[in-house]
């Protein structure tokens, strides 16, 4: 194979990190049973996050972020996968501990391969990647928790990142009536554009005084926000309510009681992308690629950049100035 390349996240002695475009081969590719030739890859936060100083997400250096992928199969010590077969990987160890998408060519696992589903290209996959996976698995909890359309208003909060776009974008096809959240007066077309029915601004999810039970707003919510956000949700969403929850961009601590539990009977269902396992991530992408598909959508929510911007796009996602989805084309 001839030289590719890779943007590669390494660290000096006295702890500063850069990020470089560099050429590889396949001898600097980790182990795995299959060869990926890498058409898209995707931006989330947890890459920007991992291509800064004092992220504490790579584990070694130097390492090739992006915890996203698409590609078609190159070569295969697996008999599950086959030459030129289109296939996806999100999550696992890629991109922190394993080098990731951000390559044109990446060597993974076998176990960590999903075979991309019927009625979704590789490029649309990555529009939603580890963000639309994610968004994805947090309606479908709320639908198994019970939280239908009928019973009133979801609130997405965190709305016009990656998680809170798609989330927003399914709810909306689904028949929910959803408001959105957001710091970003001058995106409320975008999020109208969504499917959105009502716009609040993120201040007044955290009011000065937040109360153990406040009136009840919301029959559900997604928030990838955390922090004093969530504990506001938590104190006004409707009896049985739940939420989804697989974020902290306001914050870990989440400071609450346990009144909205056991005088409303609600849920807080925490989101897990990165080890979700294989049935379930397959049930999550065919999802994806059937009724959740936001196909008029996806065109409005991603953008193309190249290896070469994706360097500025990392420090942008980290800075909150990425709207919807970024892809990284490699094809």
């Amino acid at each position: 194979m001839n030289a590719f390349k890779a943007l590669v996240v390494d660290q000096t002695e006295d702890g500063h990190v850069s990020k470089e475009i560099r050429e590889l081969s396949e001898k600097d590719l980790p182990e795995g049973d299959v060869l990926i030739k890498v058409h898209y890859s995707s931006v989330n936060f947890k890459d920007g996050m991992a291509a800064m100083e004092n992220g504490n997400i790579v584990n070694d250096y130097p390492m090739v972020p992006g915890i996203d992928l698409s590609g078609t199969v190159e070569k295969s010590n697996d008999p599950a996968f086959t030459e030129g077969q289109e296939v996806i990987v999100t999550s696992y160890e890629l991109g922190v501990s394993h080098y990731g998408g951000y390559s044109e060519y990446a060597k993974v696992p076998s176990e960590w391969i999903v075979p991309l589903p019927e009625g979704l290209s590789l490029k649309e996959a990555m529009i939603y990647g580890t963000a639309g996976f994610t968004a994805a698995l947090s309606v479908m909890k709320l639908q198994e928790e019970g939280v239908t359309p009928d019973k009133g208003t979801i609130l997405v909060t965190g709305a016009t990142g990656g998680v809170g776009s798609m989330a927003a974008a399914m709810l909306a096809k689904l028949g929910y009536n959803v408001a959105a959240s957001t710091g970003k007066s001058s995106e409320h077309d975008y999020l109208k554009k969504l499917g959105v029915k009502e716009i609040i601004a993120r201040e007044d999810l955290v009011p000065e005084k937040i109360r153990p039970i406040d009136k009840e707003r919301f029959a559900g919510a997604v928030d990838p926000v955390g922090g004093e956000t969530l504990s506001y949700i938590l104190s006004c969403l409707q009896y049985g309510g739940a939420v989804a929850v697989s974020g902290l961009t306001a914050g870990t601590k989440v400071p609450t009681t346990v009144f909205p539990f056991i005088l409303r009977g609600i849920n807080l269902v925490g989101i897990d992308s990165v080890n979700c396992p294989m049935e379930r991530r397959r049930e999550v992408w065919n999802r994806l690629a059937a009724d959740l598909k936001t196909e008029d959508l996806l065109s409005e929510i991603g953008s193309d950049i190249t290896i070469n911007e994706l360097s500025e796009t990392l420090e942008q996602i980290i800075s909150g100035k990425i709207r919807g989805r970024k892809v990284v084309t490699f094809a």
